[in-house]
């Protein structure tokens, strides 16, 4: 029925996300159908609409030839469903998967080399890339920013928070507002990745987090508060 390997791109990375079914015959992206999900619902609503996704185009997960998973950075508990999803879909039908940082997509849908997403609390996160040198990713707030020179010429952006960060720090670098990044932005370079043996080893797959999660931070700091009052009894 199909000439050219299907795949399925999932990311539940955002304030809403996106399941997307595609195909790349030649040099044209084909799209089969996209599911767009709203935020905080990912682990009830994302299995049906995977489920839902394939039915409608009259597939089955065996037909799949690869699953694209954006792992990240973004909402902790979104990237951890996403990235949950992906495993045990691929696991139980040996389809092989390819992670994408969310950053790298926004990059790639605008068009540019760099790219930054709201961190909150005044961060951002960036990615870096200079035409011959590898990207770096990261999570940044004024100090670091102050700390690259020179700044990238053109960053990416989707969303209000980075863009007034980046403003305040960048002054001359040139925003490129982009819609933000949908399942479907990733088919492309997942494929790409599938294609050149960048499959991911399952057990390795994770989450991109680049920031330690709430409970990790304030738990530690707890714990830490708690040691050190004991200590101070003793």
């Amino acid at each position: 029925m199909y000439d050219f390997p299907l795949l399925l791109a999932i990311d539940t990375c955002g304030p809403s996300g996106s399941v997307a079914l595609g195909r790349i015959p030649g040099r044209d992206l084909e799209i089969l159908g996209q599911t767009e999900l709203a935020g905080r619902t990912y682990s009830a609503t994302l299995i049906s609409a995977i489920a839902d996704l394939l039915r409608s185009a009259n597939l089955e997960l065996s037909n799949l030839g690869g699953i694209v998973i954006v792992n990240g950075p973004g909402s902790f508990t979104g990237v951890r469903v996403g990235v949950s999803a992906a495993k045990g879909l691929a696991q139980g039908a040996d389809i092989p998967v390819v992670a994408l940082s969310r950053l790298e997509v926004l990059a790639r849908k605008a068009g540019v080399l760099s790219a930054a997403l709201d961190a909150h609390r005044g961060e951002i996160y960036l990615r870096l890339e200079t035409a011959g040198s590898a990207p770096v990713e990261m999570l940044a707030g004024a100090e670091e920013l102050a700390a690259i020179d020179p700044a990238p010429a053109l960053v990416a952006v989707c969303d209000e928070g980075s863009a007034a960060v980046l403003t305040r720090a960048w002054p001359q670098t040139r925003l490129v507002r982009t819609p933000p990044p949908l399942a479907s932005d990733a088919i492309r370079p997942g494929e790409a990745r599938l294609t050149a043996g960048a499959a991911i080893d399952l057990a390795l797959l994770d989450g991109h987090y680049l920031r330690r999660s709430d409970a990790e931070i304030f738990g530690n700091d707890v714990a830490a508060q708690a040691a050190a009052a004991e200590a101070k009894g003793a």
